[in-house]
């Protein structure tokens, strides 16, 4: 009877939320909107939901939700020796959805502040009281976003209509492929109903994913949204661009397995940053 109590404390123990890595290969095309939105009506299921934006050097989540923080993540790294389960939540800013923030350091030369050590440990704890951890990387795979995209669980790789997001886009995953993290990735399809050259249909065959998610065109919706820092889950709640974020929050807890922490291995690509930085 005690084995029994002791493995199901040690299980309750390691349970950890999920975390999800809202990337792209070029800038420009929604994915802080896509992360606040999606943050709000995660949130609205009455989930335990946090944002960090992981573009520590341009990262624009507090305008995006109105946020006026009084600590960044400058603020976490320069802390992070007294960083614990009690102290993370006085770094976090709170929106009036119920959503937590640890917005990106207040001026570019601060990234440099952030370490994959330090970022995991703070993603770490994280994990231990929320129920999703969303994060906006930044555009591309380098030194500050690989970490982040080889610990999420799973990858939206947001992408649009333009041929030059879509050319960079298909690189990326060939990438993620050879680093074995194309499983984690579901390809988000931006603006799907815009006047374009290239249709939506004809995505999936360029990229080779052809289970994508559609996302409608408004972009007169999205765009008041973030100049407004109001997210349009919230007061835009009918459109049909809100309608299928919410489908898309629905997918995501539907699946959601309970999750562990499990030790993690440096992939080739995070080597081969080591090794440069080093020489």
């Amino acid at each position: 009877m005690t084995s029994r109590l002791e493995q199901h404390e040690t299980k309750e123990t390691d349970r950890r939320g999920e975390m999800i890595c809202i990337a792209s290969a070029k800038g420009g095309v929604g994915r802080t909107i896509m992360t606040v939105n999606l943050a709000v009506a995660l949130c609205k299921k009455n989930m335990k939901i946090a944002i960090v934006d992981g573009d520590y050097m341009f990262g624009d989540v507090g305008l995006a939700m109105d946020l006026h923080a009084s600590f960044t993540m400058k603020n976490v790294m320069e802390d992070i020796d007294d960083l614990d389960e009690v102290t993370l939540p006085s770094y976090l800013s709170s929106h009036e959805s119920g959503v937590k923030v640890l917005v990106a350091p207040d001026r570019p030369e601060y990234a440099e502040l952030v370490t994959k050590e330090h970022i995991h440990r703070v993603l770490d704890l994280m994990l231990t009281q929320f129920d999703y951890v969303i994060v906006d990387t930044g555009v591309g795979l380098h030194e500050q976003t690989l970490p982040l995209i080889e610990k999420a669980d799973q990858i939206l790789m947001l992408t649009n209509l333009e041929m030059a997001t879509l050319k960079n886009t298909k690189l990326m995953l060939e990438t993620l492929e050879t680093l074995d993290l194309r499983r984690k990735v579901t390809t988000l399809i931006n603006r799907s109903t815009m006047d374009s050259v290239i249709k939506a249909s004809d995505v999936p065959e360029i990229l080779g994913d052809f289970e994508p998610h559609f996302i409608p065109n408004d972009f007169q919706v999205a765009s008041q949204s973030l100049n407004i820092g109001i997210p349009f889950v919230v007061n835009q709640g009918k459109t049909e661009l809100a309608k299928s974020i919410y489908k898309m929050a629905e997918q995501l807890t539907s699946r959601r397995n309970i999750k562990v922490f499990e030790s993690e291995q440096p992939s080739f690509l995070s080597k081969l940053f080591q090794r440069s930085k080093r020489s």
